[in-house]
């Protein structure tokens, strides 16, 4: 197990998967303080690198693309102090840094992880229920329906029709724009068959920015309500509802791979991931077979 404890939050590889715990420091923003632990499973992980500085330096992981619903809907527009990949390592921890990334990519190395891009979220988004009040707005989402509210600050051409209500079912897309110097940014719920939508100021299915301290936390609106959305790279089934039948017509497989009724164990899921490799590795099954049943796996978390 490798770990390294900064002011900055605490990382911890199991062979597994990484656990990362915010630090308390005044450097950590909001958005990772709210967001809490995040456990990023192997298979969701492209990379890992250190950046050493003068007098700090740099941990990061880079995630698949695809992976993560909050790197999905952000785009790497969040700013540093709101990235929970980022760590700020002091001067005298490299060489724990570096052991860190050593463990990390022996361990993408000897399990064959794809670097490319996924076409299910491997990790599960923000909690829900989620309400931010932020800009000129508060948005609410319990997991099946959004409720948009608004304030004092908000356009009366937007406000006039009152707080606004709908069903995850009835959304097309969800989008997430940080401000950026003069421009406000802003959440845009757009719903299926709705036409053009007005600016966000207008608009009553977005709430406007204004570039203040809880607007990052709207991305992690957006990603609770995305990650419960078809992935933009997979199939038309919401990542928490689908169910995925192996093609590779082995028995052991289909014994360990079943088609599941209820959210599994990622650990389970994990550990069959390493078998599957293994098997592999040792020649039993081919590489068509292992690209089908790993996939098959890696669509249930």
């Amino acid at each position: 197990m490798a770990e390294i404890i900064q002011k900055d939050g605490t990382w911890t590889f199991d062979g597994d998967a990484v656990r990362i715990v915010p630090g308390r420091d005044k450097g950590v923003g909001l958005l990772r303080q709210t967001l809490g632990e995040v456990v990023v499973p192997l298979p969701a992980l492209a990379g890992v690198s250190y950046e050493p500085g003068r007098k700090t330096g740099r941990l990061r992981l880079k995630l698949r693309d695809g992976a993560d619903p909050l790197l999905q809907v952000t785009g790497g527009r969040l700013p540093e102090t709101s990235d929970p990949y980022r760590l700020t390592v002091e001067a005298d921890r490299t060489g724990v840094a570096e052991y860190f990334v050593d463990e990390v990519r022996n361990a993408l190395l000897l399990d064959q992880v794809d670097p490319g891009p996924a076409d299910v979220y491997l990790l599960p988004g923000p909690a829900v229920p989620i309400t931010v009040a932020a800009g000129d707005g508060t948005v609410a989402f319990d997991g099946d329906r959004v409720a948009l509210d608004w304030n004092w600050t908000t356009e009366e051409a937007k406000s006039s029709g009152g707080p606004r209500e709908f069903r995850l079912a009835d959304l097309r897309t969800v989008e997430w724009s940080p401000s950026k110097g003069l421009d406000n940014g802003w959440i845009r719920f757009t719903l299926a068959g709705a036409p053009a939508a007005p600016a966000p100021k207008y608009d009553p299915y977005t709430v406007e920015l204004f570039g203040f301290k809880k607007d990052p936390l709207m991305a992690l609106v957006a990603a609770a309500v995305a990650v419960r959305m078809p992935h933009p790279r997979g199939a038309s089934a919401p990542a928490e509802a689908a169910t995925v039948r192996s093609a590779v017509p082995v028995p052991e497989l289909a014994a360990s791979a079943p088609e599941p009724t209820a959210p599994e164990d990622h650990d389970a899921l994990l550990r069959r991931l390493r078998e599957l490799g293994d098997l592999h590795q040792g020649g039993i099954l081919t590489a068509e077979e292992f690209a089908a049943a790993k996939q098959a796996i890696l669509r249930r978390f």
